[in-house]
């Protein structure tokens, strides 16, 4: 390499020894040739790839490396057609910035080499052989394709992306965690299937043409699956003739970057523009977008995994680590990410910050975000500082913050997670509480009745009451709703391990015959027990979600844990719709309900009746003495809804025993009755009721209406 050429300075705004803001950078010019390209050093506080005026501004950081490189390469090609090597005075700190001139950000790739110690058992990993990825790239080359593995000796490049799509007039809606209606989803799986009928399958694009439907069923906040960029092919496997690949996208490869094989077309240098479409035209709509995101590892996994990014940067500080410098792996994936190390803490805020401003991201749901409280030394932490940052962070404000509050280290904290009154959970407790009591434990009606009216014994100091509960029965890591009622046992062969994989702990019931059947009774049997779940859900307290599909009877065949199946066991069959109308149209009955009725989503002005805003009932009204002997849970929501000018009332039954059980509704005002809503019993919606027997394994809604 030539050596560093000083070009003539003239006195002007960022000469050397000064730092360069983005409101000077129209003025500057180059101030040293490195390998035939002007440069100057560049702007130290920002991270990545940046497009300026005729230049593009590069800065990483690494606090062990002795040198680093910049590559530059030909689109698609491997070998850099320059390398530039960051010149001394170019670091400040730890921080190597450049800006170079005279780029075309369409016409190249870039990656980075650092040089620095090799010393395994004090995590050093530093090797100048290895080309790098930007870990704050903003795209990544070469995964454009879904399913076309990258080729052995092929690295991973990055792209400079340029943040100009118009946003237009769109307002983000910001809907309170009471409004909510939260629909899971795997971008793919959900258009992926020819029933689908849109035009790009498995797109981001095919979700935007699902828009019609989200709104016709009722949904206000999609929650995606991990959409940040990440290699589907990593551990692909052929299992009887499956192709099986890393279909659900829980290894990161980039945190900054869409993942592209997700768009309908290749977006050269606009990344991320489908996927802003999409998020534009879902809020345009009413509907919220939460993304799936994963800190707690990486797609780099543990000693015998790749070199991506991370581990040549610094391991040992991205990295949790043992004495002896292997990696903790309290994420079940190889390795755990040191999320409470100041330089790591700061790269997570950034890259939501990124994702919140570039993106106008609504929420976040944080994979195993217990990790996220782990000390280095991998014990939890009573005042996390990444939690407690995202949770006062000002540009991340509006945005919903929940938690999946435990790990695979067998750290478990709903109820327990380091809240702040901000952050929410997916309530781990009301799946298995509730399901347990649906498929007939009755015992267990002392704790559903706790979950149906908000898990007040979990949600107290420190968190927003119900407001902190996502109330869930099924999302992507378990059993569908179908699957929860026709399946005892998990069905995992097709994964190739032996059935030794996924949940043995499902609270599940068969109804009596494992998977498909042709008994009529068996699965009359089924749609009530299915019917009976959205009831409850859609009249819980909290936010509920429900897995995509489940509205429709989808099934997964009995799998738990599909996420190597990119088949017709995780795609959506849109079929289904046809095949189950009655469920559909019930659950668009409920979720109507639930928006209808403010009574029961949040606390309302007392009722001018003298109602209490929630009360839980027994088969006799006002009998709350709730035991584990109790066979029908009732509870009443009751509130004065001032848009309406009259009292809110709404009466919920269930009885998940197997035989009939007489239930009486409380009295009401003079003028006032008790109109059925919805059962999923025989009996018909409508009329006016003071009791009723309720049949084996049912739910019934009442409202009151004035006579």
């Amino acid at each position: 390499m030539r050596k560093i050429k000083q070009m003539d300075q003239t006195q002007q705004p960022g000469q050397k020894g000064e730092l360069v803001t983005m409101d000077t950078y129209e003025q500057m010019i180059p101030l040293d040739v490195v390998e035939g390209f002007p440069v100057r050093p560049g702007m130290y506080d920002v991270n990545g790839a940046t497009a300026l005026n005729g230049a593009v501004n590069f800065t990483v950081h690494s606090k062990y490396a002795s040198a680093c490189e910049l590559l530059l390469y030909r689109r698609e090609e491997e070998e850099p057609y320059a390398v530039l090597k960051f010149p001394e005075h170019y670091k400040i700190g730890n921080v190597y910035s450049m800006i170079v001139f005279g780029l075309d950000i369409t016409e190249f790739e870039y990656a980075y080499r650092l040089d620095g110690p090799w010393d395994p058992p004090k995590g050093l990993l530093f090797d100048k052989n290895h080309t790098l990825l930007d870990m704050y790239a903003k795209a990544v080359t070469g995964q454009s394709v879904w399913g076309e593995k990258k080729r052995a000796d092929k690295n991973y490049h990055a792209r400079v992306v340029k943040n100009n799509f118009d946003w237009g007039n769109t307002v983000q809606p910001l809907l309170p965690a009471s409004d909510l209606i939260i629909y899971e989803l795997h971008v793919r799986g959900f258009t992926r299937h020819e029933s689908s009928g849109v035009k790009h399958p498995g797109t981001f694009s095919g979700l935007m043409e699902k828009i019609p439907y989200l709104k016709e069923l009722g949904i206000t906040a999609v929650e995606l699956m991990p959409i940040f960029e990440f290699d589907e092919t990593m551990g692909e496997r052929h299992v009887d003739g499956k192709h099986l690949l890393d279909y659900w996208g829980y290894n990161t490869v980039s945190f900054f970057a869409p993942n592209t094989s997700y768009t309908a077309a290749e977006e050269y240098n606009h990344e991320g523009t489908e996927l802003k479409t999409l998020i534009r035209q879902l809020n345009a709509n009413g509907i919220e977008v939460i993304l799936d995101v994963v800190f707690n590892h990486t797609a780099e996994g543990n000693e015998e995994g790749p070199f991506i990014s991370f581990k040549g940067f610094d391991n040992n500080i991205y990295y949790m680590l043992s004495p002896d410098g292997h990696y903790y792996n309290f994420s079940g994936c190889g390795n755990t990410m040191n999320c409470n190390h100041p330089v790591v803490q700061e790269m997570i805020v950034e890259c939501l910050r990124y994702w919140t401003t570039a993106y106008r991201v609504d929420g976040f749901r944080f994979d195993l975000a217990s990790i996220l409280g782990r000390n280095e030394d991998g014990s939890p932490m009573k005042d996390p500082p990444l939690l407690q940052r995202l949770a006062f962070d000002p540009i991340l404000g509006n945005v919903k913050l929940i938690a999946e509050a435990w790990d695979a280290g067998g750290l478990y904290q709903v109820g327990n997670f380091p809240a702040w009154n901000r952050w929410a959970e997916w309530n781990g407790r009301y799946r298995d509480d509730m399901r347990s009591f649906l498929k007939g434990d009755y015992w267990m009606a002392p704790e559903a009745a706790k979950r149906i009216t908000g898990s007040p014994d979990l949600y107290r100091e420190g968190y927003e009451g119900y407001n902190s509960s996502v109330n869930f029965l099924t999302c992507h890591d378990g059993f569908t709703l179908y699957d929860l009622y026709a399946y005892s046992e998990k069905h995992n062969l097709d994964n190739g391990w032996n059935n030794t994989d996924g949940s043995d702990n499902n609270l599940s019931w068969n109804c009596g015959a494992e998977g498909e059947t042709e008994n009529g009774e068996i699965n009359r049997l089924r749609l009530r027990l299915m019917k009976n779940a959205c009831a409850v859900l859609m009249c819980s307290r909290g936010t509920p979600m429900f897995l995509a599909g489940d509205e429709f009877g989808n099934t997964q065949y009995g799998n738990n844990n599909a996420y190597c199946q990119d088949n017709e066991i995780s795609w959506l069959d849109w079929g289904f719709i046809d095949k189950n109308r009655e469920l559909f149209e019930f659950f668009k009955r409920m979720i109507y309900f639930r928006k209808a009725h403010p009574a029961v989503r949040r606390d309302l002005e007392p009722a001018k009746c003298g109602f209490p805003r929630i009360s839980v009932h027994t088969q006799k009204p006002w009998k709350s003495d709730i035991s584990s002997d109790t066979k029908v849970l009732c509870v009443m929501y009751a509130g004065y809804d001032g848009e309406k000018g009259k009292d809110d009332i709404v009466y919920f039954a269930v009885n998940v025993y197997w035989e009939e059980q007489e239930i009486v509704l409380p009295g009401l005002l003079e003028g006032w009755g008790w109109q059925l809503y919805a059962c999923t019993g025989e009996e018909q919606p409508g009329g006016i009721w003071e009791n009723m027997r309720m049949q084996p394994r049912s739910a019934a809604v009442w409202q009151a209406v004035e006579r």
